[in-house]
This record gives C-alpha cells, structure tokens and sequence, in this order.
C-alpha cells in the first residue's frame, strides 16, 4: 500500500494494523463489511489469517478496531446501511453534515425530525459520554424487563451521525486477563473530538458536503456506478 493514490479497484491486501490505519487515511471510507459495492470492505482486502482463522487467536480484524479508534482519531460505528465503517478524522464533519443536514439534534427534535425516545437516549447518552453498552442499558433500563429498542435507536443515531463508537473494551477474569468480545462504548462525535469536530461541521452547506462526499466515493471507487455509490450514501 505504498502508493500515494488508490482505489478499491486496486490489488492490495492489508496484512497488519498500521495498514490498517493507512487504508483509513487514504481512502477516507472503510467498510468493515462487504456490501453491494464490490471491494468496497476491509472483508474483502484483508489478509485470510488476520480475519477468520479457525481460532480465537486469529481475530485480529476485531482486535484493532479500539486500538485504531484511538490512534488515528477516525469515527467508528454504524455509518453505511446499519453496518459498520471507519471514516477518516478528515472526511467525518462532511459526511456527518450531510447525515445531520446540517441540524444538531435539538434542533432536529425541535423541528420535529427525531422522535422523543430518541432524543431520551440521546440525551442520556450525551451527559454519560463514554459509556459502555451494557452501562447504557442499565441507567436507562433497556433490554430484558425493561424499556425496548434500544438497538434500532441507537444505530439510528450513529446513522445520522450524532453517536459514535469510541472505543472497545473487555471483561477481564480475576486473575486480569482479557476474555470475550469487545464491549463497544459510545460517545458523541462533540465529546469524543471536540473543537476539531464542532468548528468543522457545519462550515459547509449539507448539500456542498455531501457533493465532496461523493465525490471521494467516486475517486475511490472507479468502476462503480453514481446511482450505486448514491443509494449506499442514503
């Protein structure tokens, strides 16, 4: 991945976490999933041993996903068809100028574009900021006996851009060692990047944000079609 200017249409493969990082700066979007676009995912590039091993030890593409968060500043979370993407700390105040249309929530609840239970978990999420999953549901009793819909809010939320996965974190047995599955933890693209973030996102028009989107979609996806890379953009 040494060259200054690619595209998924390139031969690459990404074999290690610092190319990991590398593919995020240099494309700007990355797909941890396959989608509709084809080899427009880090699925589809990655190294075999780095993604499914057929052993716990082999699942590094999971294994990076907190440490590249923090290194690299990127936003993480459910950005591209309620499925997962890095997006580069360059591109995110575009692309979540274009997803918020250019409303921070109280104005969108104001207006009456998000509903009030989404604006509770907003709000509850907002004054915790970091908060593990599993936290969220506690102090706002979700799940199990209690409120619902907690998933379907909260991926909405990273849709439009005013919640991100901030980092992953792990149980740990008594003896300190890590098991299980990375818990994500949320934040608020204002808490979690601050001033970098707040004096860039709205400096646009959404409309010249998401023309500057799609554009680098274009760039980096050359033989996909416009009508494609827009319908993955809605």
């Amino acid at each position: 991945m040494g060259a200054e200017k690619m595209t998924y249409a390139d031969d690459f493969t990404v074999d290690s976490m610092q190319e990991l990082t590398d593919l995020i700066e240099k494309m700007g979007f990355v797909p941890f999933f396959a989608n509709e676009i084809p080899g427009f995912s880090l699925e589809e590039h990655i190294a075999p041993k780095r993604w499914y091993g057929g052993s716990e030890s082999f699942w590094d593409a999971w294994e990076w996903k907190g440490p590249v968060i923090r290194q690299t500043g990127c936003a993480y979370g459910k950005f591209l068809r309620n499925k997962a993407m890095y997006i580069s700390a360059e591109w995110f105040p575009d692309f979540a100028n274009y997803r918020r249309d250019g409303y921070d929530f109280d104005a969108r609840y104001d207006d009456g574009l998000a509903s009030y239970y989404d604006k509770e978990l907003f709000e509850l999420l907002d004054a915790n900021a970091p908060i593990l999953s599993k936290s969220l549901k506690q102090i706002g009793n979700y799940g199990k006996g209690g409120r619902k819909g907690l998933e379907g809010m909260i991926t909405r939320l990273q849709k439009q851009c005013y919640v991100v996965i901030s980092d992953f974190r792990y149980a740990r047995d008594r003896y300190g060692n890590r098991y299980g599955w990375g818990i994500a933890e949320y934040s608020t693209p204002e808490k979690l990047y601050g001033t970098d973030f707040t004096d860039a996102v709205y400096r646009r028009a959404p409309e010249e944000s998401y023309m500057r989107v799609l554009e680098q979609f274009q760039r980096i996806l050359p033989e996909a079609e416009e009508a494609q890379i827009k319908r993955l953009l809605k």
